[in-house]
């Protein structure tokens, strides 16, 4: 009880120093945005005002730079295909040192557009060059933060499969194991096994992936500084991937038992099907779009919703708010935590109901057999 105590207080201070430290950066960020000069009361008051949608949207949209303190970034590799061929160079060069998108002279001139985080090319005039096309394969934030966290895990899990090998599966297990193995033996006795069935062993590798992948993004997506920083579970285009990889593994494993109550459900008039063949051939897509919706709005709330309380701070500029806003940020912070682990066992149970509905067999001549 002693240790789970000071755990819990450890983690209180650490998210608390996490929180203010953040602040403080970027409150410093503003203040090296402003320069000091003499300027009158209402002049002062306006280069003070913040505009609180375009710091939410420059934490939850993707980028070409990652912040790793403060204000201080380095560039991803930007990847362009063009009509004048393939271009490579850094993301610090679209931006200033204030972080303001500026105008990149290449073999196009290219600018990020502040408010869809997307390279345009500009033409000759000035303007953005509508007919235009060409391909963006850059490594953005999100990419990048996509590829560490695919190596983590395969370095995990790689080291764990290694040791299991030459130690046994009933040794005791030691360091990463002993954390994670719970957690893997959570998902097999508690999601797969009772949602699946008998066949549950086959999805194992796929249910595991699911739930560590998401759940090591969400919490990386809530440290605010380097390796952290990325909203990759709350970029929809993250989640329609993973929804598609369920729809299609549910689906390519669903038996004749699982087609015909969807074309011809069992006990139903067929005056009924009309009704409900439909119903259910629709259901089939709409399984994987709630997954999609669900993961990315919850995970997208959370994080506006933190950063709209540290805003309040700046735009109120009252030590009373701060005095509410920041225990509640906090407050808010740790039901992140909470969320993220909650998303991602969300996720990957609802993966293993629908596993479980396409593989199940009929049972019902065995029972009056």
């Amino acid at each position: 009880m002693t240790k789970l105590r000071a755990r819990t207080f450890t983690a209180l201070v650490f998210t608390i120093i996490t929180l203010c430290s953040s602040t403080a950066a970027w409150a410093q960020h503003n203040a090296n945005e402003q320069p000091i000069q003499p300027v009158s009361i209402q002049e002062h008051h306006e280069t003070e005002e913040i505009n609180t949608t375009e710091v939410i949207l420059d934490h939850i949209q993707d980028n070409y730079v990652w912040e790793y303190w403060g204000h201080s970034s380095f560039g991803l590799p930007v990847i362009l295909y063009t009509s004048k061929g393939l271009e490579v160079f850094s993301g610090a060069k679209l931006f200033d040192e204030h972080h303001k998108p500026v105008a990149y002279q290449g073999n196009h001139t290219y600018k990020v557009n502040p408010d869809t985080k997307k390279i345009e090319l500009i033409g000759a005039d000035g303007k953005v060059d509508a007919k235009a096309t060409f391909y963006d394969v850059s490594i953005t934030k999100n990419v990048a933060t996509l590829l560490l966290t695919t190596t983590l895990i395969l370095f995990i899990f790689l080291y764990m499969a290694k040791r299991y090998t030459k130690q046994g599966i009933t040794s005791a297990p030691k360091g990463i194991q002993s954390v994670l193995e719970p957690f893997i033996i959570f998902i097999r006795d508690d999601v797969a096994k009772p949602n699946i069935g008998p066949k549950y062993a086959k999805f194992m590798p796929l249910l595991l992936s699911l739930f560590f992948f998401i759940w090591l993004n969400n919490m990386l997506g809530l440290v605010p500084f380097f390796p952290g920083g990325a909203n990759l579970s709350g970029n929809i285009a993250f989640t329609l991937v993973l929804a598609v990889v369920v729809f299609f593994v549910v689906n390519l494993n669903g038996n004749a038992n699982y087609w015909g109550h969807i074309f011809a459900m069992p006990g139903v008039p067929k005056w009924l099907l009309v009704l409900l063949t439909p119903i259910e051939i629709v259901g089939i897509f709409i399984k994987p779009v709630s997954l999609m919706i669900r993961l990315f709005a919850n995970i997208t709330a959370g994080h506006v919703l933190v950063l709209a309380l540290i805003c309040l701070i700046f735009v109120l500029k009252s030590i009373a708010v701060a005095a509410v806003a920041v225990p509640f940020a906090v407050f808010i912070y740790f039901i992140e935590l909470l969320v993220a682990f909650l998303q991602a066992f969300i996720f990957t149970m609802l993966t293993s109901l629908y596993i479980g509905m396409a593989v199940e067999e009929h049972h019902h001549e065995a029972k009056a057999h």
